[in-house]
Parts: C-alpha cells; sequence; structure tokens
C-alpha cells in the first residue's frame, strides 16, 4: 500500500468511499471533492494498492483550533502560515476496514501537518468514532457547534 497525494483519476473512487461510509446528508458531494482535491492536494491523501484506492484522508490547513461548518463550503484554500490541518474526511473502503488504514492516513496527514509547520490536527466526529481517535493520539475537546447534517458532534484535536 502506498499513501500518496490525491488526484482526478481518483475522484469516483473517493466519492464512492464517502458514500459508504457515511450518510447522504453527513456525505460531501463529488463537486466537493473536485474542489478539495484542486484547493488543498496536499493535505488530501489516499491509500492505493496499484490504482485501487483504500482510503482518503482531506482537509485544508488553516488558522485556527476547531472545525466550523464554512470549512466545508467551496474554494476553501489553505493558509499560508497554518496553525492545524482540519480533517474534513477520512474514509475507508467497506472491503478494507479494521485493516490499520485509517490509522495510517492519520500518521501520513501528521507529517505533512508537521512539515507544513502545523501545531496540530483537529476534526469533529460522532460520538461512537471517539474511542478510534483517542487510539490515534487525539484528545476529545467537548461538543462542536457543528450543527452538519443535524448530528452531534465532537471536537477531537491530535498536538504535533
Amino acid at each position: 500500500m502506498q499513501i500518496t497525494q490525491a488526484s482526478l483519476t481518483d475522484l469516483e473512487q473517493i466519492v464512492a468511499i464517502e458514500r459508504a461510509g457515511f450518510t447522504p446528508e453527513e456525505a460531501g458531494s463529488r463537486q466537493a471533492f473536485i474542489d478539495r482535491i484542486n484547493h488543498f492536494p496536499e493535505t488530501f491523501l489516499v491509500a492505493k494498492v496499484g490504482d485501487t484506492v483504500l482510503g482518503f484522508i482531506c482537509g485544508p490547513a488553516l488558522v485556527g483550533d476547531v472545525i466550523e461548518d464554512w470549512m466545508y463550503e467551496p474554494g476553501v484554500k489553505s493558509a499560508s502560515h497554518p496553525s492545524s490541518v482540519m480533517v474534513l474526511s477520512l474514509a475507508v473502503a467497506p472491503a478494507n476496514r479494521s485493516q490499520g488504514i485509517g490509522s495510517q492516513l492519520l500518521t501520513a496527514l501528521s507529517k505533512v501537518a508537521t512539515n507544513l509547520g502545523c501545531r496540530q490536527l483537529t476534526l469533529t466526529c460522532l460520538v461512537n468514532r471517539i474511542p478510534f481517535y483517542e487510539r490515534n493520539g487525539y484528545q476529545n475537546h467537548g461538543v462542536a457547534t457543528s450543527t452538519h447534517a443535524n448530528e452531534v458532534w465532537y471536537n477531537m484535536i491530535k498536538p504535533l
């Protein structure tokens, strides 16, 4: 398995994995992923075997501590002097779950974030995912202000 930057040739597989991992209300659209690949390619990574995408992680490098709903809007680009990588999505194909791929993607993005001069990675997740992120070094910072998909999200932060 290799972890590399995503490209538009990976798009259809990325969208399929996103739809398999999130409800229709939670999932990013095809256009959102085109925008993300184009606007923050350095922090949009895919795990692949050959041409097959097994999973991906993406989010802009910005100034701030927690994810806010506007970060999911079109046109968001990474900042020139970011403090955090804001993980908007981490998803692994159903057939490849429970193999450590999500953890490897988090580790790879941590290295990218460190190289960009960031002091942390931050994300929001549903309550059932908190243990996974805690095992990967993230700390629970309580309920997020996000109203995305009418869910209760939790702020998770990993200091670098």
